[in-house]
């Protein structure tokens, strides 16, 4: 289990931890048309999987739209962002922030993507939301980067992610 920490207190994650050379689990998330998305909807392209608790923080609304801004250099690869935010709200603040690069996805329904890569918070304030993590999928569906942020407060390494799309 990833070590990870809410303003300095541990939280305990539901599901595996991954890592890089893993083969990326398979999703149902629900996307702003409240369309279902899957990992095989962007198959053959590199995903950056975004994983925040909540667009509607400024830690998650600073890194939604630094991966916005990088999504545009990004030749061949598709930014994915993951939050329990219902559709209706990613997409309006999508709308309200100027991203248009990056597409939200909601894991509200079952909470499945949160439990099959290991983000999902159980108990305490923050129970059933997602922590933040960047996840790299190649175009083989193998798994590039994973970074666990260790405090949610916290950005993550956003030069690495690049990196490991391109």
């Amino acid at each position: 289990m990833a070590n990870v920490t809410f303003k300095g207190s541990p939280v305990e994650l539901v599901g595996p931890t991954l890592k890089a050379g893993d083969k990326a689990p398979d999703f149902k998330l629900q996307g702003a048309d409240l369309a279902d998305v899957t990992l095989a909807t962007s198959a053959g392209k590199s995903r950056i999987l975004v994983v925040v608790p909540s667009l509607d923080t400024g830690v998650c609304s600073t890194e939604t739209k630094k991966f916005n801004e990088e999504a545009a250099k990004l030749d061949g690869a598709v930014v994915l962002c993951v939050s329990v935010d219902l559709p209706f709200a990613q997409k309006r603040w999508c709308g309200a922030e100027g991203v248009d690069k990056v597409a939200t996805l909601s894991d509200h329904r079952d909470a499945s993507f949160g439990e099959a890569y290991g983000v999902r918070i159980k108990g305490g304030p923050l129970d059933r939301v997602l922590c933040r993590a960047v996840f790299v999928i190649g175009p083989d569906d193998t798994l590039k980067h994973v970074e666990y942020v260790s405090e949610i407060a916290e950005e993550p390494d956003y030069a690495a992610a690049v990196a490991a799309a391109k």
